[in-house]
């Protein structure tokens, strides 16, 4: 128990989490704020036959402690027949994970999240398969029916007005996966294409897209094709609601937990040997978490047993602050490393370099 000097520096404090997007197979580290809510935006016109949307939503860079916005996109699906499910955040265990998306033959569970054009929430309305043809639905999607010419129009039957962007938590949506979903999910999955990689890796790597510099009004919103973020693109119209700066932490007493969760790569065995990993990894971390958090309290109790002046504790508040900061500089470095090398062995990362993301 702290012996009550709290006085927090103006230092922009780092917090919690580090996983690759661009990777097949991805650790989640719960983040311990939830994202901002989804901003408004108009799609992009279908650029031609055979692509499929992906809305989009809020990636997480630990490097910058803030959420960056991912812009929807056309993208052509690994093979005919197979949908795409959005990836989600969620919370569990005292945090935000997020949920990596898929392809599949089926539209999985996706946190309820109503990402819009089609993606209501359940399931997926913007079009169906026949064949090895995509018909699009006119009535959630933009398509030039001049040019292309499989189309239908129908109502959605699931349409919702909510922009939270993640499940459960403080204001999350409140949705479970039905036991239909739950069979969904243990059928056949292929990961991100590589087009998609490249999407996630520009917007991590563009600031604009953060949500501290666009206040959850992102100005790139949605890309005609992957990475065209020059040309093709719409800003958002508005942000989905009042933005929200996320909390300082400037001790390591109130980060939470490193609580690590293996990816799903379809195969058991390697399941079972990456979570092994990962809890080791988290058992090393909260033990460097423990050690300076004992070390910052000794401090904090010498501070008033010694009577320290303003001057002194504004002093030590900074230094804790710099330590938790590089402390968890450490722990994202640590843990992005064990992200890639899961990825390079993960089963599915073999079956995604082989897709070509162009329908066959």
């Amino acid at each position: 128990m702290r012996t009550g000097i709290l006085i927090r520096s103006m230092l922009f404090a780092l917090v919690l989490l580090a996983f690759c997007h661009g990777a097949s197979a991805q650790i989640g580290i719960s983040v311990g704020f939830g994202p901002p809510l989804l901003p408004i935006y108009e799609q992009p016109i279908l650029p031609g036959e055979g692509y499929l949307w992906a809305p989009g939503y809020w990636g997480y860079d630990y490097s910058a402690n803030d959420y960056y916005w991912v812009p929807g996109t056309w993208v052509y699906p690994p093979q005919p027949g197979f949908l795409w499910t959005p990836g989600y955040w969620g919370w569990s265990g005292g945090g935000y994970y997020f949920n990596q998306g898929y392809w599949g033959p089926t539209v999985g569970f996706y946190g309820g999240i109503n990402y819009g054009y089609g993606y209501s929430g359940v399931g997926y309305e913007g079009g169906r398969w026949e064949g090895n043809r995509f018909v699009y639905n006119t009535s959630v999607n933009r398509v030039d029916t001049a040019v292309v010419h499989s189309t239908y129009s129908a109502p959605l039957s699931n349409a919702s007005v909510n922009r939270v962007s993640y499940n459960s938590g403080s204001g999350g949506v409140e949705a479970r996966p039905t036991p239909q979903q739950e069979a969904y999910a243990k059928e056949q999955h292929v990961a991100p294409v590589a087009a998609q990689t490249q999407q996630v890796e520009a917007a991590r790597n563009n600031p604009a897209l953060r949500a501290s510099v666009n206040q959850g009004k992102p100005p790139i919103a949605a890309t005609a094709k992957p990475g065209e973020f020059t040309s093709g693109f719409v800003a958002a119209k508005q942000a989905g609601g009042e933005y929200k700066a996320p909390p300082a932490s400037n001790h390591a007493s109130e980060l939470p937990s490193h609580d690590f969760k293996a990816p799903d790569t379809g195969n058991a065995g390697t399941n079972k040997t990456f979570q092994q990993q990962l809890n080791e990894l988290s058992a090393r971390q909260s033990q460097d978490h423990e050690t300076l958090e004992q070390q910052q309290e000794e401090e904090h109790q010498q501070a008033t047993q010694k009577n320290y002046s303003n001057a002194q504790i504004q002093q030590m508040e900074q230094r804790h602050a710099q330590q938790t900061q590089q402390l968890e500089q450490q722990h994202a470095s640590q843990s992005r490393q064990v992200e890639q090398r899961q990825s390079s062995q993960s089963p599915s990362k073999q079956q995604s370099n082989s897709s070509s993301g162009k329908p066959r």
